[in-house]
């Protein structure tokens, strides 16, 4: 099967990663690395991983899987809702119509959870999932209103045709009204590992925290096929999610992919995207969990010398031997957004500057900046030269300035701001940050959102 990236893309990628510290490059280039990418779950598909293991791919942005055993089948996370598991449920029946005998849930996240009702069918099987499973939640209740409005820019939920790309390890368009309907409450909590025959088939089942606490992987003993999870997919981890999430314990994700290694799987089926076969199987393991590990080292080395967050982030990079795997190529998450919540989640906020203790409030910054460039006018020009010289970060920075001022200037901040977020977002082949980029700038567009609250 065809799971990398193409070749002269990632030979592109390289190159331009000497010039840019970040996950730019140029449109054109940035375009096609994400319609590559699209491949892996476009179109929805089942990949048939050996003769008893087939995962469907596509039908959502999840993955979901069925073992086939003697006289049943088991279940690996039911995706969305009962639409979509429906959808792949349909297409996994081509390969078995054995009655469903379990449902194993490889961490509490929705599009893992909500679809179970269809592939149970009445026939109440067993559903397991770790002893932690629904206490460990990722956006916070009180936080729902900002969560959902930062969530649907980062998948770009609202974006048109022509603007949509994908998730980075989804489709960008997923049937999600029927969100968790189909959800079915565990029947077996397991503590640190479990082992049991069902339909024939040895099966173990073992804690892996990583993207949650409540994470666990599946293995297959006598078919040498492991199913990660969340944990492992085929784009740089999302270590934090621009959306807002607590922090995820990197050190623990590493380490749970190392023990996944250890068993030395021939067959990799992630949480999203294709599967893996082969020898690539472990080492794509090894890789992640080095990765993971490298951006920790990185970050806590700098937090050490005394370097704030901006900067660390700037300067962690993938090791070289690793750099140039496809499946770390940084479509969904990042190692700078990585890097700089590692820093918040270790010490917080405060970067150890004292000058950040009590920072001015921004209205005041913004006029003491307007009066380094020369008063409010001066400070409009610097924006447009800023934008016209393709200076597009610096060019949004002093649209904010301009906008706190609120001098007259409102409106061609916001037009400077929106043709820099079009034009960031071209050149991103991150997709969360793409989404957000683009969402944001139709929010702007239609009137939805008036800054200066963001």
């Amino acid at each position: 099967m065809d799971w990398k990236i193409g070749a002269s893309l990632l030979a592109c990628l390289l190159c331009v990663s000497q010039v840019w510290p970040d996950t730019r490059t140029d449109p054109e280039t940035a375009l096609a690395m994400l319609q590559e990418q699209g491949r892996q779950f476009d179109p929805a598909r089942v990949v048939e991983v050996t003769d008893s293991v087939f995962t469907a791919v596509g039908y959502h942005g999840a993955t979901t899987s069925m073992i086939v055993g003697e006289d049943g089948v088991i279940i690996v996370d039911t995706l969305m809702g009962p639409t979509a598991a429906g959808n792949a449920f349909r297409a996994l029946r081509e390969y078995s119509d054995k009655p469903v005998k379990a449902i194993i849930y490889t961490h509490s996240h929705a599009d893992h959870t909500g679809g179970a009702s269809v592939f149970a069918e009445g026939d109440a099987p067993e559903i397991f999932a770790t002893d932690l499973f629904g206490t460990v939640n990722t956006e916070i209740e009180d936080l729902q209103p900002v969560a959902r409005k930062r969530g649907i820019r980062q998948f770009g939920r609202t974006l048109p045709p022509e603007d949509a790309t994908n998730r980075g390890v989804a489709p960008a368009r997923t049937f999600d009204r029927d969100r968790g309907r189909g959800f079915v409450p565990p029947t077996v909590r397991i503590p640190d590992s479990y082992r049991a025959n069902i339909a024939g088939v040895d099966i173990e089942m073992y804690a892996g925290p990583g993207e949650t606490d409540d994470a666990l992987f599946v293995w297959l003993p006598d078919q040498k096929v492991l199913f990660a999870g969340d944990n492992f997919y085929q784009s740089f981890p999302n270590l934090y999610a621009i959306r807002g999430t607590v922090y995820r314990d990197v050190r623990m994700w590493a380490e749970s992919l190392a023990h996944m290694a250890t068993f030395e799987p021939e067959h990799l089926v992630p949480g999203h995207t294709l599967p893996i076969s082969g020898p690539q199987a472990v080492q794509a393991l090894l890789d992640y969990s080095a990765a993971i590990r490298s951006v920790y080292d990185q970050t806590v080395a700098g937090i050490n010398e005394g370097k704030p967050p901006g900067v660390i982030a700037h300067e962690v990079r993938l090791p070289d031997d690793i750099g140039d795997r496809s499946y770390l190529v940084e479509f969904y998450g990042t190692v700078a957004h990585a890097s700089r919540a590692i820093f918040a989640g270790l010490l917080g906020w405060f970067d150890g500057n004292p000058t950040s203790l009590n920072g001015l409030h921004p209205r005041a910054e913004a006029r003491h900046v307007a009066q380094l460039a020369g008063g409010v006018e001066k400070l409009r020009e610097k924006m447009l030269q800023a934008l016209a010289d393709e200076e597009f970060q610096w060019s949004m920075q002093l649209a904010d300035h301009l906008t706190w001022l609120d001098e007259g200037h409102v409106d061609v901040a916001r037009d400077t701001k929106i043709k820099a977020l079009r034009a960031l977002a071209a050149r991103e082949y991150n997709a969360p940050n793409r989404n957000y980029y683009l969402t944001y700038a139709r929010e702007l567009e239609s009137g939805a959102l008036v800054e200066p609250w963001f």
